[in-house]
């Protein structure tokens, strides 16, 4: 059994002297484990680096095996963000996710597209896109609920059944509601901020902050709930990141290199 291709590395444990535990999500074949022999060497760490666009071999006598991985690298996303705090925490909790919450080896491309597709522009261009990136990655949060069958329903008031000035969403069944019916239970609902709604916008620090809340909500309760498993420490991370910048009112975290 083997296969070839493009890959996204999401994780990568030592193992021994000088091998890697790795976990890559792919295409076409989905979230797969394997052992990268030599991965921990000089040579090999760059490599697997989470973030980082691969072109993975794997390889396996059986089909149920852990196998055997091997990976050239195609763009190095991790290396290129070392001195941009934010988007790093960017990468590290949108790859933490989707290693922790993807079931093995079942394809989802739409999340492996979408993510590739994240991980490129802001490592490319992480200079003035925080904005456009952060409400890019809350998307992407809600896209990999809907892939892994925990989808919000958006488009309509779940109680009046229209579509305009939609500003809460219920923590219990995920269904939008606007503002006008939220009535007395407006206190137990969740903030749907507007970029969520509106491709075009970008979103505030503030808002970053109530689209994080609410996708970590059904994220945490559905996604790793279910598995008894809480979120993982770096979507942690850059939540209180992105609330301490709504806290201060700071548009973006600058870089090191920006004074």
């Amino acid at each position: 059994m083997e296969w070839e291709a493009p890959a996204l590395v999401l994780s990568a444990t030592p193992y021994g002297e000088t091998s890697m535990l790795v976990h890559v999500l792919t295409g076409e074949h989905g979230l797969y484990h394997g052992m990268a022999r030599g991965g921990a060497s000089r040579q090999g760490r760059p490599i697997w680096q989470a973030g980082n666009l691969i072109t993975a071999r794997w390889n396996a006598r059986l089909a149920d095996q852990l196998g055997g991985i091997r990976g050239e690298m195609v763009h190095a996303s991790a290396a290129r963000l070392l001195d941009f705090p934010l988007q790093l925490a960017m990468l590290a909790s949108m790859c933490a996710l989707a290693d922790g919450s993807l079931p093995e080896r079942e394809a989802h491309p739409a999340v492996f597209q979408e993510l590739t597709r994240l991980l490129a522009w802001i490592s490319l261009d992480p200079v003035g896109t925080e904005q456009a990136a952060m409400a890019a990655l809350v998307r992407w949060e809600v896209c990999l609920l809907s892939e892994l069958g925990f989808g919000l329903d958006l488009g309509a008031c779940a109680v009046s059944g229209q579509s305009g000035n939609l500003q809460w969403v219920s923590p219990r069944s995920g269904r939008a509601v606007s503002d006008e019916h939220a009535g007395q239970w407006r206190d137990r609902l969740l903030p749907l901020p507007p970029f969520l709604l509106d491709p075009s916008c970008d979103g505030t620090p503030a808002q970053w902050r109530d689209g994080l809340r609410l996708t970590g909500h059904f994220l945490a309760r559905d996604a790793f709930g279910q598995r008894h498993r809480p979120l993982p420490a770096a979507r942690v991370r850059l939540m209180d990141m992105v609330a301490k910048m709504a806290e201060n009112g700071d548009p973006a975290v600058p870089s090191k290199d920006v004074e």
